[in-house]
C-alpha cells in the first residue's frame, strides 16, 4: 500500500491533470530532468500513469548538462533509467561558451539556453509536452518576484502553450508544495541534487521564499489562496 506522502503528492497530480488540459491523448510528453527532488518526483508519478486509467501517453525524460554544471545529477539519472522503461536523452551545451565578450553568466542566460534547447530537442523528436517540476511554491515565488521586480501581475500557469513551437509547457507539480515532494523524495531513498553554481547564491528568488516563508509561516491555505489569486482577478479593482 503506498504511503501517505505518496497518495497525497499523486492526489494532488490527479487534480492538476482534471482541473487543467496538461496531458491528453495521444500526447508525447518529454519531462525536463535536473536530477533534483521536483523533476524525479514528476518523473516516478507520470512513469506511473502509463498504461493505467486516463488518457494514453508517451513519456521521455531529458537532462540538459551545461559546460560548467556538476555532472552529478547525470549519473543518478543513469542509474534511474534503469529501473524505468522511458526512454532518456542527454544534452550537453555550452552555455558558458555562448556568452558574448564583455557579458556575465547569470542564471536567467543560463535558464534561458537551457529552455532553447529544450524547445528545440522536443520539436525535432515530435514531442509536443514538455513537463517541469515547478511546484506551488515555485508558482507563487514567481508571482512575488514578478510583481516585485518587473511591475506586472504575472507567473508559471500550469499549461502554456508557445507561440512559435507547436509545444506547450505543462506543470502537473502545481499543486504540490515543496516540503511534501522533499519528503517523498526522502522515503523513496533517492537522491535530492540542486543547483551548487555560484551564480545562484544571491538570487532573488531565495530571497523571495524566505519572505514567503514569514508572510504564511508555512501555511498551506495562505500558499494556496496566493496560487488561487492568479485564477480570480477581479479586474474592476486593478488599474
Amino acid at each position: 500500500m503506498a504511503s501517505y506522502i505518496k497518495r497525497r503528492v499523486n492526489k494532488k497530480i490527479t487534480k492538476a491533470l482534471h482541473d487543467f488540459p496538461l496531458i491528453e491523448e495521444g500526447d508525447r510528453v518529454l519531462v525536463g530532468a535536473s536530477g533534483g527532488k521536483d523533476s524525479t518526483a514528476l518523473l516516478l508519478e507520470l512513469a506511473g500513469r502509463q498504461g493505467k486509467a486516463g488518457p494514453n501517453f508517451d513519456l521521455a525524460a531529458i537532462h540538459i548538462q551545461s559546460d560548467f554544471a556538476d555532472k552529478a545529477p547525470r549519473e543518478f539519472l543513469k542509474s534511474l533509467e534503469t529501473k524505468l522503461s522511458i526512454p532518456f536523452y542527454y544534452l550537453d551545451i555550452a552555455v558558458e561558451g555562448r556568452l558574448k565578450p564583455g557579458f556575465k553568466l547569470n542564471c536567467y542566460w543560463c535558464s534561458t539556453q537551457r529552455r532553447l534547447e529544450l524547445l528545440e530537442f522536443a520539436k525535432t523528436n515530435g514531442y509536443n509536452k514538455i513537463a517541469l517540476g515547478h511546484h506551488l511554491d515555485d508558482i507563487i515565488e514567481t508571482l512575488l518576484m514578478n510583481m516585485l521586480y518587473e511591475g506586472e501581475f504575472s507567473g508559471m500557469p500550469p499549461i502554456v502553450p508557445y507561440e512559435k513551437y507547436p509545444i506547450s509547457i505543462v506543470r502537473p507539480l502545481c499543486y504540490c508544495e515543496n516540503s511534501e515532494l522533499r519528503e517523498y523524495i526522502k522515503e523513496a531513498g533517492l537522491s535530492q541534487y540542486t543547483c551548487t553554481c555560484d551564480f545562484s547564491k544571491n538570487s532573488k528568488r531565495k530571497s523571495v521564499r524566505a519572505e514567503i516563508e514569514k508572510l504564511t509561516e508555512g501555511n498551506s491555505t495562505l500558499k494556496r489562496n496566493l496560487f488561487e489569486s492568479m485564477r480570480h482577478i477581479k479586474m474592476d479593482y486593478l488599474l
